[in-house]
């Protein structure tokens, strides 16, 4: 345990217990006397940290605190119980980072927060084999450009790109004034403005092979311009809305659905045979229908006309393989 973690583990102890006897510092730090001593006078001198010995209670407190309250000291600090959470949420991200784009960012805090949980009853490696996260649609391919990008995004410069497109199957080199990142669904994406579009766009990360940050100023798109142009649309597919979607699932699926949030303006309700009524505007349909499928029988598309039709080419066109 470094010097550093030691110290953040004596004031979260404290802090904690609200009064710690010598012999527990002793027996938990595994150090001398000695060391405690002198951690001490450096967390009193130079953190200004009001530890005090309390005769009556046989132990080490904070001076004048009262129960509950929390004693800040300079710099970042944590309780366990914030600890913990961190762990989780740190874990949580690595388990979605498939691409190992975040994970060596925070690697540097991972040893921290396992210094400042201890020995305590849920130490960070027992919390992270306890948490299990699956990434059900994440590519499996590297993001090379991921450093490029967010310090184009930072420095607010313009990045020239050679993105490979699926839907059309082209490499197409570009110059564009990226938003900001968004991960959706387990991948990366880019909302950006397209100077050869000379429209706004979303790229996904994994399909810019090469990113290359100019020296020229970003373009700067309003929040709400962005809000109108990816909000409204359903999924990552962006643009303004110009459909309304109405969605019947039966009572069955709607135990699962109406807990669900599938657009950020959406309308739902259920009708007296608990059949549940889903409505939002969007633009492009390829995600939509696909949500839609894996419901089955047990959803039903009521409006618009193209979508209905859509969604029954594509069953009819799927029984035709059986």
């Amino acid at each position: 345990m470094g010097d550093m973690e030691r110290l953040h583990r004596i004031k979260y102890m404290i802090q904690a217990r609200q009064c710690v006897p010598l012999e527990d510092f002793l027996g938990e730090l595994e150090i001398s006397k000695a060391t405690f001593k002198r951690d001490l006078e450096y967390l009193r001198s130079r953190m200004n940290a009001s530890i005090v010995y309390d005769r009556f209670k046989g132990g080490y407190c904070f001076d004048g605190q009262s129960i509950g309250e929390k004693v800040e000291l300079p710099g970042l600090w944590f309780s366990e119980k914030e600890a913990t959470a961190l762990v989780l949420m740190q874990h949580l991200l690595s388990g979605l980072d498939k691409g190992g784009l975040i994970e060596p960012h925070i690697a540097p805090l991972t040893s921290i927060i396992d210094g400042i949980l201890g020995q305590s009853d849920t130490p960070a490696k027992e919390l992270r084999k306890r948490l299990k996260v699956f990434g059900m649609s994440a590519r499996n391919s590297s993001i090379e450009n991921f450093e490029e990008i967010g310090s184009a995004l930072l420095k607010r410069k313009r990045l020239q790109i050679t993105y490979y497109a699926r839907g059309t199957d082209k490499t197409t080199v570009r110059e564009i004034s990226p938003q900001r990142l968004i991960f959706y669904r387990d991948n990366w994406y880019l909302d950006a403005y397209c100077h050869l579009r000379k429209d706004l766009r979303s790229f996904s990360l994994d399909g810019i092979s090469k990113a290359i940050i100019t020296n020229t100023k970003a373009d700067e798109i309003s929040e709400k311009q962005l809000h109108e142009h990816f909000a409204e649309s359903y999924g990552i597919f962006s643009g303004k809305a110009s459909q309304r979607a109405k969605l019947k699932f039966s009572p069955e699926k709607a135990r699962w659905v109406s807990a669900e949030v599938w657009h950020g303006q959406q309308v739902s309700s259920f009708d007296k045979e608990g059949n549940y009524f889903l409505e939002f505007d969007y633009n492009q349909d390829p995600e939509l229908v696909m949500d839609i499928l894996k419901y089955g029988s047990g959803v039903e598309v009521l409006a618009p006309t193209s979508l209905r039709r859509r969604v029954k080419d594509e069953l009819t066109n799927a029984l035709k393989k059986y």
